[in-house]
C-alpha cells in the first residue's frame, strides 16, 4: 500500500459504513515464528492492547481450532487478516470478499481461508471480509520484514480508526 491516505479509501470508507453499528470479530490468522506470516496475530495483538471496540481472536495457524468460539460469538461481521500471497508488492494490503479468494491466493496454512470461513458461514450468517497483507517471506525463524512491519502499523491504525477504543 503506498500511503496511509489509500489504505484509509480501501478500508476505512467502505468498511466503516458497513460495520458500524455493527457485532465485528477480527481474526488474525499467522505463525509468529515464520516471519511475515505473524502478521494476522500481530495486528490482532495490537489491537487488543488498544482495547478496540471489536473483539479479536488471535487464531494462530488453525482457525479451525476457533470456529466454535466464532460461532457462539455470532458476529455480524467478520474481519480475517492474513499473510497471503495473491501477487502483489511485499507489504501491499488488500481487502477480499470470499468469493474472490481463488487458487491464486496461496496461504501458509493447512486449511485454506476459504474453506474455513465456509464453514463459520454455514452456521451463522455473518458478513466476511478478508484483510490480506503481501509477504516478503515466510521462513521459519526470520524476523518481520520491513514492508510487512509498516503494513502492520497501517492496518492497525486504520483499525483503530474504524473500531475505536472503549472509554
Amino acid at each position: 500500500m503506498g500511503t496511509d491516505r489509500q489504505l484509509e479509501q480501501l478500508l476505512g470508507k467502505p468498511l466503516r459504513g458497513k460495520l458500524r453499528n455493527k457485532k465485528t470479530l477480527i481474526v488474525g490468522i499467522g505463525s509468529l515464528l515464520k516471519g511475515d506470516d505473524g502478521a494476522g496475530p500481530i495486528v490482532c495483538q495490537r489491537l487488543r492492547d488498544a482495547n478496540v471496540s471489536a473483539e479479536t481472536i488471535d487464531a494462530g495457524t488453525a482457525p479451525e481450532n476457533y470456529f466454535q468460539a466464532i460461532i457462539r460469538k455470532n458476529p455480524e461481521s467478520l474481519l480475517v487478516i492474513d499473510a497471503i500471497d495473491f501477487g502483489a508488492s511485499p507489504g501491499t494490503i488488500e481487502v477480499f470478499r470470499p468469493e474472490q479468494l481463488t487458487s491464486f491466493v496461496i496461504s501458509t496454512h493447512s486449511l485454506s481461508p476459504h474453506l474455513f470461513v465456509d464453514m463459520v458461514c454455514r452456521e451463522i450468517e455473518v458478513d466476511v471480509y478478508f484483510i490480506g497483507i503481501q509477504p516478503a517471506q515466510t521462513q521459519l525463524g526470520q524476523a518481520v520484514s520491513s514492508q510487512m512491519r509498516h503494513a502492520i502499523q497501517e492496518l492497525s491504525d486504520t483499525l483503530l480508526g474504524i473500531f475505536p477504543p472503549y472509554k
